[in-house]
């Protein structure tokens, strides 16, 4: 049982109704994880029909990390919007697009892959692909897309679900080897890469505990960071 759950618990408890496991005399057959049937996903894109905003030069497109802040505060700026939906995976990202796409954004800062990687659904080559493809669309439509390193998980992620500093330590790996192909990505193609990895949330390839309250999500020390160098990037493009 605990090597099902390593599969699949980590998208959210939300998502694991979902994600598709059946179990049957030691055995599982898996499902990748529908962003459709995440409520929270459903709750947030009903809200972006109704919210009275038509145009912002940022858009934070993400997962839970970036629905964690109000990024019009945290940044102190009234031209971004956040578009991060818990426990979502790249596909839902893909999918929900078009509300980046209608508020004629400048710049759009693009984060996650960790939910993919940890439903177990998804090999590394198969999240950096899609991506790249969200980014590519972007670029597309002459926004000008940032990509973001995934950050690293700490070494207690997941400990009421059983797992350990070890299994952490091997997703950690893919998230690790996914960076860098995004990296490579990005130089190759003249985009903007921001990773807040090194020298600041992480330590050892985890994130250290005292940026997180449960080995994956941000404290307000975490956002203050990011939000440092995300304006980094923003006085860069002169907005």
């Amino acid at each position: 049982m605990r090597s099902i759950i390593k599969k699949t618990v980590l998208i959210s408890t939300v998502l694991i109704a979902v994600a598709g496991l059946c179990c049957g005399q030691g055995k599982s057959a898996q499902l990748k994880p529908a962003y459709s049937s995440n409520p929270i996903y459903q709750q947030q894109v009903e809200l972006y029909n109704v919210y009275k905003t038509t145009q912002a030069d940022v858009v934070m497109l993400g997962d839970s990390r970036t629905q964690g802040a109000d990024w019009r505060e945290l940044l102190n700026r009234t031209n971004i919007v956040g578009r991060g939906i818990e426990s979502d995976i790249l596909e839902g990202y893909a999918r929900r697009m078009n509300y980046v796409y209608k508020l004629n954004p400048k710049v759009c800062f693009v984060s996650g892959g960790v939910n993919d990687l940890y439903s177990g659904a998804y090999t590394v080559d198969q999240v950096y692909q899609a991506f790249i493809n969200i980014v590519a669309e972007i670029k597309s439509r002459n926004i000008i897309p940032v990509i973001q390193a995934t950050v690293y998980v700490g070494k207690e992620w997941g400990k009421s679900w059983n797992l350990t500093a070890a299994d952490n330590k091997m997703r950690n790996g893919d998230i690790a080897k996914l960076n860098k192909m995004l990296s490579d990505y990005a130089k190759r193609n003249s985009i903007e890469f921001l990773d807040i990895n090194p020298r600041l949330l992480t330590a050892d390839n985890f994130l250290r505990p005292d940026y997180s309250w449960d080995g994956i999500h941000f404290k307000a020390s975490a956002y203050k960071i990011w939000a440092e160098e995300i304006d980094k990037v923003l006085k860069k493009y002169k907005l």
